[in-house]
């Protein structure tokens, strides 16, 4: 019996071993069909599973790669940018020392005096390369890919170490993994996609897979942040269906994964395939790890043109974060992409342009739930959101001047809520609400005040806008903007959407303070390259004074030259 055990498992050894044998034989040999006899016009159609999911466009070259056989240089296509931006700013907070991750003051302290060098003062230049490349493989079918260099200058290596293992010998990244920026290293991939057009037959239908810019209204709440010198990409799937007269447009964008890292070579076999622990983020109630603690996203976006000098665009987005509630809720419950909700938000937002004269309005509302320890029991959503947030603006440009004149005026608003502090350390226990908006993945260096010091998050500011161009190469503006809380008990968030400054409990004062920029561009090169220059400066307010007990100035300048082609 042992004998014929033995024989048995041996011979099912060998016919494993045959099977992977042939199996490995036929992905080396069967583009070329080598070394087989087959009756003419037939070909093996038992293919293994893995190519079979892939068309056969291309071999798997056994020593000489070849080029595509589809591949035609006329359909390949090229896009590139670069841009050099030194950049500076004073008193970042009005006199006080700067804390950790950019904050002036934790939970209930008036934040602490400068020592040292510590007054908020730096000089730094970044700079990022970008480039582009696409393919239409036919009319209707585009693939694209977009590399981008993003660096700060001295920022590889060693941040203490300016010779051998610093900037000057590192060009790929920084030599440890938490360095340079958290990332180790400077070059991404900003987007990567295959466009179909006309999908199914369907004139207008299309639909875009994989990393990709989303970019919807004026920026207020989904842009491409060109300003950073990273910017803003999704991974997901955007579904389009345009005609003359309305476009509607529905995505779903995984934001966050909780168990696959990067490049993993295999999913779905069980939860934190590639190493990820057990428990996420530091939450001690799970056991053996959860592979459904992501972050996922859903757009519905539509644009009606029918009215003629008008676009109406109504949307809907689903927003679900499955982390633990202590994996990102250290800032309160208004903590940018807080865990463990489930918000939605519907809103609208006109334009109208007619002669000189232009108009805009954007209002959303957001509702769901939300969990925070210290006020909701384990991993519950006791927390209710209610919350919103608008942007007007209107304003006239004197086509008939020399200088094409224009002048506009602002006002935005979005909701905060007096118990942010919420479950932390220095909060209060007993709130029932989430109220502060969320500004989702914006663009907000370009509509409150180019210092970025604020969010669309619990404020109210009015401001007035003046631009001119003295000639078609040159444009100037000045703008003056009144920053203020929406709810004196909430953080002062800026345009990073974390929190910039704490608001104490006791807080009664809103008004932070005035700023007012001025910037000045020049073209080149038939638009391609251009040269900018801005400067402002916040004045401070009684806000400042109350939470910080600082009264000095901030100031902030940069230049940037940009070149694209």
């Amino acid at each position: 019996m042992k004998r014929i055990q033995g024989r048995t498992r041996w011979g099912r050894l060998a016919a494993i071993f045959g099977a992977a044998a042939i199996s490995a034989l036929q992905c080396l040999t069967l583009p070329a069909f080598a070394g087989y006899e087959l009756p003419p016009g037939e070909r093996i159609t038992n293919l293994p599973a893995i190519p079979r999911n892939m068309p056969q466009k291309e071999a798997y070259e056994l020593y000489d790669p070849v080029i595509g056989r589809n591949f035609d240089i006329k359909n390949l296509w090229m896009r590139a940018d670069l841009r050099v931006r030194p950049e500076m700013r004073n008193n970042a907070c009005f006199g006080g020392a700067q804390g950790g991750g950019g904050t002036c003051n934790s939970f209930g302290t008036r934040g602490t005096a400068p020592t040292g060098g510590n007054k908020g003062n730096d000089m730094f230049v970044q700079q990022w390369m970008r480039l582009g490349i696409g393919y239409d493989l036919s009319p209707d079918v585009n693939f694209y890919v977009e590399i981008i260099d993003s660096a700060t200058w001295g920022g590889n290596g060693s941040a203490v170490n300016a010779g051998n293992g610093g900037d000057p010998l590192n060009h790929n990244g920084s030599i440890g993994a938490n360095a340079g920026g958290g990332n180790g290293g400077r070059l991404g991939v900003r987007a990567a996609y295959m466009l179909v057009r006309n999908l199914a037959g369907v004139q207008g239908l299309s639909m875009k897979v994989g990393r990709q810019y989303v970019v919807f209204g004026n920026h207020s709440l989904f842009g491409h942040f060109d300003w950073a010198n990273t910017g803003y990409s999704h991974d997901g799937v955007m579904f389009a269906y345009q005609t003359k007269s309305w476009d509607s447009y529905f995505g779903w964008f995984r934001n966050s994964e909780s168990d696959l890292g990067q490049g993993a070579a295999v999913g779905s076999g069980a939860p934190n395939v590639a190493g990820g622990s057990a428990a996420v983020g530091g939450a001690t109630n799970l056991v053996g790890g959860d592979a459904n603690r992501d972050a996922d996203m859903f757009i519905f976006y539509n644009q009606i043109k029918m009215v003629p000098g008008m676009v109406i665009e109504p949307f809907y987005v689903y927003y679900k974060n499955n982390y633990s509630s202590a994996d990102n809720a250290g800032q309160g419950v208004g903590t940018a992409k807080h865990s463990n909700q489930t918000r939605h938000m519907i809103g609208n937002r006109i334009e109208v342009r007619k002669g000189g004269f232009d108009f805009s309005n954007e209002i959303a509302w957001q509702f769901g739930q939300m969990g925070q320890l210290g006020a909701c029991q384990g991993e519950q959503k006791c927390l209710h959101i209610n919350a919103w947030a608008t942007r007007n603006w209107i304003g006239y440009t004197f086509y008939d001047t020399a200088w094409k004149t224009r002048i506009a005026f602002n006002l935005d608003y979005a909701s905060g809520d007096s118990r942010n502090n919420c479950g932390t350390g220095g909060g209060n226990m007993g709130c029932k609400t989430a109220n502060t908006f969320e500004n989702f993945f914006p663009t907000n260096h370009i509509h409150m005040g180019y210092m970025d010091v604020q969010a669309w998050k619990n404020m109210l500011s009015p401001s007035v806008n003046l631009q001119a161009r003295p000639s078609a190469r040159d444009h100037i503006e000045l703008w003056y903007t009144n920053l203020n809380l929406a709810n004196s008990k909430d953080c002062w968030y800026r345009g990073a959407q974390g929190c910039y400054v704490f608001s104490n409990n006791n807080n009664t004062k809103t008004h932070i303070g005035d700023e007012i920029d001025v910037a000045y561009t020049r073209m080149f090169a038939d638009g391609k390259v251009a040269l900018q220059a801005a400067y402002g400066t916040i004045f401070s307010g009684g806000y400042l004074t109350s939470t910080l007990n600082q009264t000095q100035n901030q100031h902030w300048a940069y230049m940037s030259l940009w070149m694209n082609f």
